[in-house]
């Protein structure tokens, strides 16, 4: 289980989720916003903004954000040792760098070991970029339309103009608030302020993405790959969103849309000239990432066939039929394709005496049914379950307890639709790991392969994924759908 910085679970490094209430409306809400974090994580965000730092003198980003520097990697599951990638994203920054507004500027770049796809800057200079990202991409000409991207936040010194309005907002807020009495008021520009932070910050992306292409274009990769990388992006929120199209954010979000986005670098390519200019160097970017590990840490929980097992909780289960799943930091997360089922796996905190059905009652605010309330045991667990219907959604929980844990398993259906028959089944299959189980469990990877026919089929007969294995390949290697694959190419496919 894992949040928006990383894959996994905090309660797999030895902590504990606290018990939290959970409204119907809130659940709806975290389980239909998986792709954009998720559960709160934003896709490529901007320049994370850090305390302000001494000048320089040093011919490497200032000591000062050290520790900034440490929790930061910490918090998306640590380094990941990749000498070949990390080598190659070193070399396409250097080259950016030199073709950048400031060519004096120094860079250092850290892999993350997350599978969110993700990358951000930090003003000092650090770059950070997540496996996740680095796998998603498919030729270096995209992962530098990102390093490119993050570059210009820093040469734009966009983090520290967003620090001065977000202080400059708070101080009149407060001023009007506290020292002129006019709570409502203050209040209100409070308010006001998001707004302008909101729009302020989305044009920093559309900035940063404009002068990213122009960077990209001059230090002699194709600019047309930042339009690919960004397409990529948004097929890949459309599948963890269960199909269709990506969500686009709302208008407090600090992005703007993945489509507006594409249009825009798009232009912007074209302005540097027609497709075909520039190189995308595809064969040594496959090369540097051949055996990259994709997907969570096993150690953290990761789906294997149709079952979720997580070695640091000591728990699995089986995964209900048609449902995708989503391993993030405080909960597993899943929905069917068509979004009218979903579901919430996490582990709760119990206080001492409290009795199963009570966790319930004390961690979800709507109406549970009292005559729906059962304290029995499942497949040898202490456990209760009940019913409980909103509005547009009807749910059934579960609290299991497996040893010293407690766990929460809820589903919901869309409608009036009681869907006690497939959450039975669900709960039923929560079962120990045992040893045996957790040695075998190996992480995924990114193993290169060349393509012996045209059928995209038959390389994604190879993704040992747990569904939809054509469109994860075609998502991973940039390809649409009924387009022949190259004869004699290489394409990343996911194995064991």
């Amino acid at each position: 289980m894992g949040g928006t910085t990383r894959s996994g679970t905090g309660i797999g490094q030895g902590g504990r989720a606290q018990a939290r209430r959970a409204p119907a409306l809130a659940l709806l809400l975290a389980l239909s916003a998986c792709a954009g974090e998720q559960t709160g994580a934003v896709l490529v965000p901007a320049v994370v903004s850090v305390p302000p730092e001494a000048p320089r003198t040093t011919g490497r980003p200032a000591n000062v954000t050290d520790a900034d520097h440490a929790k930061l990697v910490a918090s998306f599951g640590g380094e990941y040792r990749s000498p070949a990638t990390l080598r190659l994203l070193t070399e396409v920054t250097d080259r950016l760098v030199r073709a950048s507004d400031r060519p004096d500027q120094t860079y250092a770049v850290t892999l993350l070991d997350s599978p969110v796809v993700n990358a951000f800057a930090l003003p000092s200079g650090r770059l950070y970029v997540t496996r996740g990202l680095v796998a998603l991409a498919s030729d270096t000409s995209e992962i530098a339309a990102v390093l490119a991207h993050e570059i210009a936040h820093v040469t734009l010194s966009h983090a520290t103009a967003r620090t001065e309005l977000e202080l400059r907002s708070q101080l009149v807020s407060r001023v009007v608030a506290d020292v002129l009495n006019d709570p409502a008021t203050g209040a209100q520009l409070q308010s006001q302020s998001r707004f302008a932070l909101a729009r302020f910050s989305r044009e920093q992306e559309l900035e940063a993405d404009a002068a990213g292409v122009r960077t990209l274009a001059k230090a002699g990769y194709d600019p047309y790959g930042a339009g690919r990388f960004l397409t990529a992006l948004n097929r890949t929120l459309a599948l963890k969103a269960g199909g269709g199209t990506a969500a686009e954010p709302d208008m407090l979000a600090t992005h703007p849309g993945t489509a507006e986005r594409i249009g825009l670098v798009t232009r912007a390519a074209r302005r540097t000239g027609a497709p075909g200019v520039g190189t995308d160097d595809r064969a040594a970017y496959l090369a540097a990432i051949d055996g990259l590990a994709y997907g969570d840490n096993p150690g953290e929980g990761a789906v294997r066939g149709h079952r979720f097992v997580h070695p640091s909780l000591g728990i699995a289960f089986e995964v209900p039929e048609g449902f995708s799943i989503e391993n993030t930091r405080n909960a597993v997360l899943g929905t069917t394709n068509e979004g009218s089922r979903r579901l919430l796996f996490d582990q709760v905190e119990a206080k001492d005496g409290q009795t199963l059905d009570a966790i319930l009652k004390a961690t979800w605010n709507d109406a549970i049914d009292p005559a729906s309330i059962e304290v029995q045991p499942i497949a040898d667990h202490p456990a209760a379950t009940a019913l409980s219907r909103g509005k547009d959604w009807t749910f059934r929980l579960a609290a299991i307890r497996v040893g010293d844990a407690t766990f929460r398993l809820i589903m919901a259906a869309k409608g009036a639709t009681d869907p006690d028959p497939a959450f039975r089944r669900w709960i039923a299959s929560l079962a120990s790991v045992s040893p045996a189980e957790t040695a075998s469990l190996k992480p995924l990877r990114l193993q290169i392969v060349v393509a012996a026919s045209s059928n995209a089929e038959d390389l994604a007969r190879r993704m040992a994924v747990p569904d939809r294995a054509l469109d994860r390949f075609l998502v991973l290697n940039g390809l649409e759908r009924g387009v022949p694959l190259k004869t004699g190419q290489s394409y990343k496919v996911v194995v064991e």
